[in-house]
């Protein structure tokens, strides 16, 4: 079997035939290869072949001339349907938070728009919107009820206040709380307190 990679059909069919052997048109592709190039071959080069038997060849379409439409700007859902639209594919979307820019808005895209791409895949950089303030949950037993509100409405958090009687506990004291000291919470976390009555 000769090496047919990178011969025109042509080339290939005159080779295959001076050793007794049939060429056969498997699949086409695109690639960075010439149109109707050999790019990939069955059986390999230098296997001994019987005579009339098919060698399978997948020839190229040449490049792929690829029209990247204008992401930047639309929401990720709207450019995945582009992209699907004209037979591309999303690459890797990346993400960063921003205060000025809305929730999943594309802010960069790449390749760029336009013509003569190498790759049907467009990286994605998207907005997260906003980044949520957080906060580490202070440890507030044995606090007094007001100091907490207090710092509570500092942080501007929601709570919940749950009254009990406790008579070892001084009246209006906290005597426990969820989210546990030390936790991380959003500014939508609702503070429960229990509060000695």
């Amino acid at each position: 079997m000769p090496n047919l990679v990178g011969k025109d059909v042509g080339e290939a069919t005159k080779a295959l035939r001076s050793k007794g052997l049939v060429l056969r048109v498997a699949d086409r592709v695109y690639s960075d290869v010439p149109l109707n190039q050999v790019v990939r071959q069955t059986p390999p080069p230098g296997m001994l072949m019987k005579v009339s038997q098919q060698a399978h060849v997948v020839l190229s379409l040449g490049q792929r001339e690829l029209q990247i439409p204008p992401l930047e700007g639309n929401s990720l859902r709207v450019s995945r349907i582009e992209l699907l639209r004209g037979g591309l594919q999303v690459g890797e979307v990346s993400s960063v938070s921003l205060p000025d820019f809305a929730t999943d808005l594309v802010l960069q895209q790449n390749p760029k728009p336009g013509h003569g791409a190498a790759t049907p895949r467009v990286d994605m950089l998207v907005s997260t919107g906003p980044k949520e303030p957080a906060y580490v949950m202070p440890y507030f037993l044995g606090l007094n009820e007001l100091d907490v509100q207090h710092r509570l409405d500092q942080a501007n958090l929601h709570r919940k206040i749950n009254y009990v009687a406790a008579p070892q506990w001084p009246h209006g004291t906290v005597i426990d709380q969820s989210p546990l000291a030390g936790t991380r919470i959003g500014a939508n976390t609702e503070v429960d307190l229990t509060i000695a009555n």
